[in-house]
């Protein structure tokens, strides 16, 4: 049981059966929450990672539970603006490299299109080519 004026803990010898049923529900809810801390405290000592990505996931599902409010809008919105239009400027700057780097290296699209082009009549001219020779295979051997 725990003392209120030390905040210590003593044990009453004698004041409960071999099944607790003598005990208190104050008594329970006490032994309960001291056998549940204790064995989050040991969780989180093994894998504190773990511990964190929960305890990120539940915040983020409650805030997304929970409706913005006009002062959460208004502080955000810059923010957002600032980060969608970062986030079209890098896009851009990236495609336009891109590009410059394949033409550098003599790739285009009008280059690439000519290319498969040609690689399907190769393959094209490969099929009916084959077909032929099976065809007039079949045909010798009758």
């Amino acid at each position: 049981m725990i003392d209120n004026d030390t905040n210590s803990r003593t044990e009453t010898a004698g004041a409960e059966g071999a099944d607790g049923s003598n005990r208190s529900p104050r008594q329970r809810a006490i032994e309960a929450y001291e056998s549940t801390r204790d064995r989050v405290g040991d969780s989180l000592g093994e894998a504190p990672l773990i511990a964190l990505a929960g305890g990120l996931a539940a915040g983020a599902l409650i805030a997304a539970l929970l409706p913005r409010t006009r002062t959460e809008t208004q502080a955000v919105r810059p923010t957002a603006r600032r980060v969608k239009e970062s986030a079209r400027e890098a896009a851009r700057a990236a495609r336009e490299t891109g590009t410059q780097r394949l033409e550098e290296l003599g790739l285009s699209r009008d280059k690439a299109e000519e290319t498969i082009r040609s690689l399907f009549q190769g393959v094209s001219d490969a099929a009916r080519a084959s077909g032929e020779a099976a065809l007039d295979a079949a045909r010798n051997k009758r």
